[in-house]
């Protein structure tokens, strides 16, 4: 099941290195959301954050949906995630590696840490095996991304890293 990940270009590194456009990502993953309520969810400006989805839809990582009529019909544009972000390997690009910890974080202080559950592990490896346990780890997310929703199913994010101990 393992699918290969591409490198990312120049464009899409530099709109993954961002920690609130990762977090834009992940909230329009199952729902389309527009401009104006991407910014409620995330505190910051409108203007601002419409600056990330212009970005984010120029780089392939968001979809605009039909447009609709919002509370005082105005005309919205509602934004899907692509997935595109999964398909990328960003291994090795600091700044990226640097904004996916600075999103998970911000989650973590929007969620609060009684919904969150935390596991740490060490385990002796060679370098093959560690390479097996991160396809295996990735095939297992994978399997997951895949699957249809079932009635009650709720959005649940996974940060996963795996790092020399000692």
């Amino acid at each position: 099941m393992s699918d290969k990940r591409r490198r990312a270009t120049e464009a899409e590194a530099n709109a993954l290195a961002s920690g609130i456009r990762l977090r834009i990502i992940r909230l329009t993953f199952a729902e389309a959301l527009t401009n104006q309520e991407l910014a409620r969810r995330l505190g910051r400006d409108p203007a601002t954050t419409l600056h990330h989805v212009r970005k984010l839809v120029e780089t392939g990582f968001l979809a605009p949906q039909e447009p609709r009529r919002g509370a005082r019909g105005a005309k919205e544009i509602p934004y899907l995630s692509t997935g595109l972000s999964w398909h990328l390997d960003s291994h090795g690009d600091h700044a990226i590696d640097q904004a996916m910890l600075e999103a998970y974080l911000a989650e973590i202080a929007d969620v609060g840490f009684a919904d969150v559950n935390q596991t740490r592990l060490v385990v002796q490896v060679t370098p093959e095996q560690r390479a097996e346990l991160e396809r295996r780890l990735h095939d297992l997310l994978e399997e997951y991304r895949v699957r249809a929703p079932e009635s009650g199913a709720r959005s649940t994010a996974v940060y996963l890293s795996t790092y020399p101990s000692g």
